[in-house]
């Protein structure tokens, strides 16, 4: 029995011998692994398709995308990695457009976005144009004979008038007074009837002192308008005075309004003892607001003969500026105070020294201008 015992262990170790020779690990210790799937036994991911056998990360746990990842929410397989990919957004789930998105509802992917593209509307759905703006025939240049037939040569005048009756009424100054020399009162007074053309003007002006009624004037005379801003006139001149007996003279001159809206009235008065006088009044109103106007006056008057019993030397006889200042409650009605001071000159302050009295005046007044 020992003999065929060892027989058999020698069968063995023979057998033994053989394989070491074979396998350089044969007796150790590893696992016998399958000829076939070096992954038998093993719990294995289900194994992609062999078209996308490329990506580096299958069967990795992947970590969860970040909040801020711009491509969250995209399907990143589906995309086109090429570096020339015809669409760039292929795969992208886009927002939908903002309600002031230019572009909203438009076909972008047929647009040309080459820095040259012919035309920067392609692939918009564009509005009909409106039929009024079709093209329309231009309009012909003017002849000579368009501007004349459009603006005639127009003769002073030749405009027809409206032949309806006008009037006007302006007591430019209606004044009381109060100083050291006593009490009065005085008016101005400046009125027209007629058209724009032709006019009938009358014009008074005197003064009321110590109760009683002082020198006065009143003109009646026909205006002619020769100018959008000038009248000539024409008549008569009548003064009146408590120490002397009346007088009654021609009269001729213009009035108008200068450049710069200087109000300008001069008058040649012919006849009497006189012989001929000449008289100027130039005003102007200051603005100072809307309402509140300042009205600066100057009148003078020069003569050519002397006319002692009147007290009026040949020469410049008087100067009289006054300032009036009135605030318009209405256009048509202004109450005002003011300022006015006179003197006399030569020969018509002689006369005054040789009666006795003073040569010059000043006052303050308070009134109302109004017209109708």
């Amino acid at each position: 029995m020992k003999t065929i015992s060892h027989t058999l262990l020698f069968i063995a170790l023979a057998a033994s011998g053989t394989a070491f020779a074979q396998d350089p690990h044969a007796g150790h210790g590893a696992p016998v692994k399958p000829a076939v799937d070096p992954h038998a036994g093993h719990v294995m991911p289900k194994t992609k398709p062999a078209a996308q056998t490329h990506d580096a990360h299958a069967g990795h746990a992947l970590p969860a995308p970040a909040k801020d990842d711009p491509h969250a929410g995209h399907d990143m397989k589906a995309m086109d990695h090429s570096p020339h990919g015809a669409n760039p957004h292929v795969g992208h789930v886009m927002p939908a457009p903002a309600k002031d998105d230019p572009h909203a509802g438009h076909d972008m992917s047929t647009m040309d976005h080459s820095a040259h593209g012919t035309d920067p509307h392609a692939g918009h759905v564009m509005p009909a144009k409106a039929a009024s703006e079709t093209p329309r025939e231009p309009i012909p240049t003017p002849t000579a004979e368009d501007f004349a037939a459009a603006f005639p040569v127009l003769k002073p005048h030749a405009m027809e008038h409206a032949p309806s009756f006008n009037s006007l009424v302006v007591f430019d100054h209606l004044e009381a007074w109060d100083n050291d020399h006593g009490s009065g009162q005085a008016w101005g007074i400046d009125a027209w009837f007629g058209n724009d053309i032709d006019r009938l003007w009358v014009r008074s002006e005197g003064s009321r002192s110590d109760s009683k009624l002082g020198d006065w004037s009143v003109d009646a005379l026909y205006g002619r308008s020769i100018t959008p801003w000038w009248d000539v006139v024409g008549g008569v001149r009548h003064d009146n005075s408590r120490q002397t007996p009346d007088l009654t003279r021609a009269a001729i001159g213009f009035q108008g309004m200068s450049p710069y809206k200087f109000e300008v009235s001069a008058m040649a008065y012919l006849g009497g003892t006189r012989k001929a006088e000449l008289a100027f009044e130039v005003e102007y109103d200051v603005l100072l607001t809307n309402r509140l106007i300042l009205q600066p006056v100057v009148e003078a008057s020069i003569s050519a003969d002397d006319d002692p019993r009147r007290g009026v030397g040949s020469g410049l006889g008087h100067v009289e500026t006054g300032l009036r200042l009135r605030y318009e409650i209405t256009r048509r009605f202004a109450p005002y105070v003011g300022f006015l001071y006179e003197r006399k000159f030569g020969r018509t302050a002689d006369l005054h020294r040789d009666a006795g009295e003073g040569v010059s005046d000043s006052r303050w007044v308070a009134g109302l201008r109004f017209w109708f």
